[in-house]
């Protein structure tokens, strides 16, 4: 019967093998959300774009509130 059961199944393996790929990007990133040292490297990357003039004071102020945000929820 296992073997009838998987040639049954067989057509929705690429679906599985999406949803088991979902899963483990949406693992990794909850992972990198609340981790501090991921949250300070993307401070500093805010800063120096900060410095290099690629982003305005208000934006460096929008990054850094959500990034603190993001420690306070862990």
């Amino acid at each position: 019967m296992g073997i009838v059961k998987q040639l049954v199944l067989l057509p929705l393996a690429p679906v599985r093998g999406v949803v088991w790929l979902t899963e483990r990007i949406a693992e990794a990133a909850e992972l990198e959300m609340g981790d501090p040292d991921a949250v300070r490297a993307h401070l500093i990357d805010a800063q120096l774009a900060y410095e290099r003039g690629e982003i305005d004071e208000a934006e460096l102020a929008s990054i850094e509130e959500s990034l603190l945000r993001r420690l306070e929820v862990r």
